[in-house]
C-alpha cells in the first residue's frame, strides 16, 4: 500500500457536478401543476357562466308610436328601435313589420321608388307589406295598432292583423 492511500476508502471516484436551476422532475412537476390550475381555472369559469342567467334584452312588443300629427298623410317612417313602419294613407293609420320574411333582414324604405327593400336578398314590398319581388315568401305582417286614452298610437307586435285593417283618426 502507499502512503497516499488510506485502507478502506476504495478507488478515487469524482463528485458529481452540481447543476443550477431546476431539476428535470421539480420542472415537470411545475409544469403539471401549472396546467391543472389552468384546467381548474377554466372550469370555474365554465361553472360560474352556467348559473348566470343569459338573459336577452328586448324592446317591449307594445310601444307608443308617438301623436298622429307626427305622420303625415302619404308617409312612411321607419322605428328603428322597434323595427317597424308606421304608415299614414288617407285611409288612416297602419304598422308593418321592417324585418323581411325571407330571412329575417331588416329592410329599408325607398321613397324614390315607394317601395321598401331588403338589402341583402333584393325582396321588394310596396308600402302596405305586399310582396312585389324576390325570394321573400310571404308579404311583411301588419301588426294591431290603436290610440291610448291621451290620444298617442300605440303598436302592439305580438298582435298580428289582416292588411285590410287600418285605424282611422
Amino acid at each position: 500500500m502507499s502512503e497516499t492511500e488510506k485502507p478502506g476508502s476504495g478507488p478515487a471516484s469524482p463528485e458529481p457536478p452540481k447543476k443550477e436551476g431546476l431539476a428535470r422532475r421539480d420542472f415537470l412537476n411545475e409544469v403539471t401543476l401549472g396546467a391543472l390550475g389552468v384546467a381548474g381555472l377554466g372550469s370555474a369559469v365554465v361553472t360560474y357562466q352556467y348559473f348566470t342567467p343569459n338573459v336577452l334584452f328586448e324592446p317591449p312588443t307594445r310601444f307608443r308610436a308617438g301623436n298622429p300629427d307626427q305622420y303625415p298623410v302619404g308617409t312612411v317612417q321607419f322605428l328603428q328601435d322597434q323595427q317597424v313602419y308606421i304608415v299614414r294613407t288617407e285611409a288612416g293609420f297602419y304598422a308593418v313589420s321592417a324585418v323581411c320574411t325571407h330571412l329575417g333582414c331588416i329592410t329599408q324604405w325607398k321613397p324614390e321608388d315607394h317601395f321598401i327593400e331588403c338589402p341583402c336578398h333584393g325582396s321588394k314590398f310596396q308600402q302596405d307589406g305586399t310582396k312585389v319581388a324576390g325570394p321573400a315568401p310571404r308579404p311583411l305582417p301588419h301588426f294591431s295598432i290603436g290610440l291610448t286614452a291621451d290620444g298617442e298610437l300605440v303598436v302592439d307586435k305580438l298582435e298580428t292583423i289582416r292588411a285590410e285593417q287600418v285605424l282611422k283618426v
